[in-house]
């Protein structure tokens, strides 16, 4: 590391903010810009109707190593922010998985074999394929999908199981996901220590997990902060940069991908067009409520198809926030997004009174719908994604650059402490 060194970060989403929060931690001085009037990216708090609510639902799990570490380091405890269960997938008649603390793949044979809905046929072809899996370290074959993977169990297993935890995990229908990605997921859940399948259900808005807290920690380290900037133009400054007009040994990349592009093409043509040609999914939540409601779990799997669209539904109320509120998710969500929103609202109203009538206490009423566009990219079997190096003292970070992760809060986070790490490791040089 090479204290000193002036690094610029342009972004201050979940990467953009770990890689200002790892470099200033290693001694260097710090300018970040943000274009958005508060940081987060798309995982950020909105107001709404006099209240908070968020841009979307995010669920971490226990194996987010690097998340974890990086709330302590801006001092952020766990506890204060998440809710940690061990792994619950039900629906709202109780059936579904139900994990056991303890040592991962023991607790997930015991609940697939308690499973209720399931027949002994189902419960153990899914034990003997996912045993499969395993034993190649949950290494897939090239250009395998998802429902190539699963193709083996039985339809009621795919439906239930492996194809809302695909869309969960990565924002992709199951006939076109990565099944290499996919697996990854399933080793740093299932192999790793008790507690890694947890699931950390936020407590608080987003804004106060991880992006209010890493921006008052970087200001009262010196950082400095420039909100509501949208840099025009990165240019080279003889061995260093000048961000609009901000000299930087070293800058750091961590806008969204058609921001990264706009900002290197005049660099790196090749990577720009790269990183311009990503194909996204989008994901909506749907925000409604019931006076009085509450549901028997923090968070239930719903039964989705073309005319239910949500996947998953996140009590808010006994999460922290009001009671009778209600996040429905639907994630892959560009069918609905194209009928549009009226119609997505009241698709999803007619699900929640069709699963979830028997808790519903008063009519359920829409507060807000929230559609994010690009939420992420399509993780498809052998998407080439763009590399952190781009030039010389210039490198990117974020959920699309290229990693072993989908666009998850994990990856985000990941990618931008790499980002910092390689700007700041080498003197005029990068590594990847």
């Amino acid at each position: 590391m090479t204290p000193g060194v002036e690094i610029a970060v342009v972004g201050a989403g979940w990467a953009g903010l770990a890689a200002a929060v790892e470099a200033t931690g290693a001694g260097a001085r710090v300018t970040l810009f943000e274009m958005a009037p508060a940081p987060g990216g798309r995982a950020r708090d909105v107001v709404s109707h006099g209240g908070v609510l968020d841009n979307g639902q995010h669920i971490c799990i226990g194996a987010y190593s690097e998340t974890l570490r990086l709330l302590r380091e801006v001092g952020v405890a766990e506890t204060s922010v998440f809710e940690r269960l061990p792994l619950t997938l039900v629906d709202a008649q109780g059936r579904g998985l139900r994990m056991r603390p303890g040592a991962p793949l023991p607790a997930f044979a015991r609940a697939v074999l308690g499973r209720r809905g399931w027949s002994w046929r189902e419960r153990i072809a899914l034990l003997r394929v996912a045993s499969r899996w395993r034993r190649p370290g949950f290494r897939a074959m090239p250009g395998e999908t998802v429902a190539d993977l699963a193709a083996a169990l039985p339809a009621a297993v795919r439906r239930e199981f492996i194809e809302p935890l695909c869309v969960a995990a990565l924002n992709t229908p199951m006939a076109e996901a990565s099944s290499a990605v996919f697996l990854r997921i399933l080793h740093d859940a299932l192999a790793g220590s008790p507690g890694a399948a947890d699931l950390l259900l936020p407590r608080r808005p987003l804004g106060e997990v991880f992006p209010a807290p890493a921006l008052a920690w970087l200001e009262q380290r010196g950082a400095t902060i420039r909100h509501a900037h949208r840099v025009a133009a990165i240019d080279r400054d003889g061995a260093g940069w000048h961000v609009d007009g901000v000299r930087a040994d070293r800058v750091v990349i961590a806008a969204s991908a058609i921001e990264a592009a706009r900002l290197a093409a005049p660099h790196a043509g090749g990577w720009a067009a790269l990183t311009a040609a990503l194909r996204h999914e989008p994901i909506a939540t749907v925000y409604a409520r019931s006076a009085g409601c509450t549901l028997p779990e923090p968070l239930l799997a719903l039964h989705a198809d073309d005319a239910r669209p949500a996947q998953f539904v996140f009590d808010r109320g006994r999460l922290g926030g009001d009671t009778g509120l209600l996040a429905f998710v639907i994630s892959g969500a560009a069918l609905w997004v194209e009928r549009g929103a009226a119609a997505t609202e009241a698709a999803t109203l007619a699900q929640a009174n069709g699963e979830l009538g028997r808790f519903l206490r008063a009519p359920l009423e829409v507060v807000r719908t929230v559609i994010e566009k690009r939420a992420t990219f399509a993780c498809t079997p052998g998407l080439v994604r763009p590399p952190m190096a781009i030039a010389a003292g210039l490198v990117a970070c974020g959920d699309y650059i290229e990693g072993p992760y989908p666009a998850t809060l994990e990856g985000a986070i990941r990618s931008g402490v790499a980002a910092a790490r390689a700007a700041i490791g080498r003197s005029g040089e990068n590594s990847a």
